[in-house]
């Protein structure tokens, strides 16, 4: 079984988002049911990478970072998508960070990028904004010789 992970961007514009359901499909089309999903179903790729994955028959593993992850959605549309999602999950991992932290974060992405075998990447190129961000997991995938596979609209700045 193929493994594959994500990492992403949170705040998507949606001048992207068909270009980057595009991106995503095609890394699942021709896999059916023969993959599995790693995802954290934070808000944006996450969870629009865990719906795909799931539309394709895919295996879905969520990677808590921590105990009150939950909290840290402030959306309730989001939080009801994180919670569908987690429950459709054939897996769950639950790190024991207790609460919502960079290194939670950061945690997270490793372990997705140490355990699948590619990583798709949605991000614009630049730099995290704080540790764990796309910009450090993309990096930390590249040192382990992870292929990534890095999806974003050119000329599109992310939120």
């Amino acid at each position: 079984m193929k493994r594959i992970g994500v990492t992403g961007h949170r705040g998507i514009p949606p001048e992207a988002h068909a270009h980057i359901r595009a991106g995503m499909r095609a890394e699942f089309c021709g896999h059916e049911g023969s993959m599995e999903a790693l995802s954290s179903l934070a808000a944006g790729a996450d969870q629009l990478f865990a719906d795909i994955a799931l539309e394709y028959g895919a295996e879905l593993t969520v990677v808590i970072p921590s105990g009150d992850y939950e909290a840290g959605f402030t959306a309730p549309d989001e939080l009801a998508r994180y919670r569908d999602l987690r429950g459709r999950a054939s897996r769950e991992v639950q790190l024991s960070f207790p609460h919502s932290t960079d290194e939670a974060y950061y945690a997270a992405g490793a372990y997705i990028a140490d355990n699948c075998d590619r990583l798709l990447a949605v991000w614009d190129g630049r730099p995290a904004r704080g540790l764990g961000g796309t910009g450090d997991i993309v990096r930390y995938a590249r040192h382990l010789g992870r292929p990534v596979t890095v999806i974003w609209r050119e000329g599109v700045e992310r939120y």
